[in-house]
This record gives C-alpha cells, sequence and structure tokens, in this order.
C-alpha cells in the first residue's frame, strides 16, 4: 500500500498536505540486543591504591610541616635562651616590658555620709571635689576606682562625712590624699 493511498482518507480538502495519524510518521520500533555488561577489572585495587598514596602523602606534608616549624622556632645564642625572637624575624629594638601598675589601699573621707552608706566593697566610684565649702569649682580626681571597703561610722563621727577605702594607683591616692585636705570630697557612682 502506498503513502498516498493511506493518507487519502485523513487529507483536508482546504490543504494539499496530508494529514497522518499521531505516530504514523515514527519508524517501528525495534529491539536492542542482549549482551553481557561490561565490568570493569581492577577498580577498587585503583580505589585502595590512590587511597593509600593520598595517606602517604598527607603523612609526609604533615612532617615537612613540622620540620619547618621547628626550623623556624626561636634559637638560644650561646647556650641561653632567647624568647624575644625567632630565626628570621630580627628584634629591630628591645621591647621595653610593660610595668603593671602597683595598686594601693587609699582611706578617703567622703563629705556626705549617707552617701557613704550606699556603697559596698566591689562597686565602681568617680571621686570629686567640690572644692572649698562647696563655692568653688569641681573636678574629678579618680574615675571608675574600686570600693575595697567601707568601715563602719564611729559614733558621733557624723558630721566629718564617713570613710571609703578605694583601690587606685599610688599617684591618685597622692591626688586624693591632698585634695582631702583642703576641699570637700564626693562620689558618683558608676
Amino acid at each position: 500500500m502506498s503513502r498516498s493511498a493511506v493518507a487519502a482518507p485523513y487529507s483536508s480538502p482546504a490543504s494539499s498536505l496530508p494529514l497522518f495519524p499521531p505516530g504514523s510518521e515514527a519508524p517501528p520500533t525495534c529491539e536492542v540486543p542482549h549482551f553481557a555488561p561490561v565490568r570493569v577489572r581492577g577498580g577498587r585495587v585503583r580505589l585502595h591504591r590512590l587511597v593509600r598514596h593520598r595517606r602517604r602523602l598527607l603523612a609526609a606534608g604533615l612532617a615537612v610541616t613540622a620540620a619547618a616549624l621547628v626550623a623556624a622556632g626561636p634559637h638560644s645564642s650561646a647556650g641561653e635562651p632567647d624568647t624575644r625572637r625567632a630565626r628570621g624575624h630580627p628584634v629591630a629594638e628591645p621591647v621595653p616590658e610593660r610595668q603593671s601598675t602597683r595598686f594601693v589601699a587609699a582611706p578617703v573621707r567622703i563629705a556626705d555620709a549617707a552617701t557613704v552608706r550606699l556603697l559596698k566593697p566591689g562597686d565602681r566610684i568617680d571621686v570629686v571635689s567640690t572644692g572649698d565649702g562647696g563655692t568653688g569649682g569641681t573636678s574629678v580626681l579618680a574615675r571608675g576606682v574600686r570600693v575595697t571597703e567601707v568601715p563602719e561610722p564611729v559614733a558621733g563621727a557624723g558630721a566629718d562625712g564617713a570613710l571609703v577605702v578605694v583601690s587606685v594607683p599610688r599617684e591618685t591616692a597622692h591626688r586624693l590624699v591632698g585634695a582631702g585636705t583642703t576641699a570637700r570630697l564626693a562620689v558618683a557612682l558608676c
């Protein structure tokens, strides 16, 4: 049977092209012949060899890194330890060691005894000088100092204020003692 004979019942009178039913223009199917599966030999051996070489490579890299760190570490000259410099990194000037600030306990008499009763050890305060009798200007003598002790008030000493012991650097303690003799001192909680 020819194609034109098959196409004639489905052809449209308005079109000269034949219309085919869906799927009729595809070639007939054919079967794929059966064949044995393809097997790659030695895959497992190659995988083990690759893992074994990676382990060796990693171990060698770690050994080289450790040797480089030991070689670049601090060395001593004439048997004395030199902790200031490492080989390959000379120090232009020796770095001066930072001097630690020595704190001392400084007793400070605060003019307002009621304010002192609010304080407890461990509080941070600012110590302020209010001038002679409150007529002069104010200045901050110490900022953020730690209260170490608040002694019990002595009977009959309420008019003179109250005592507070603060931990300050030695220079600040000298200023506080000097200001306490000439001015009234007050505190502000931080």
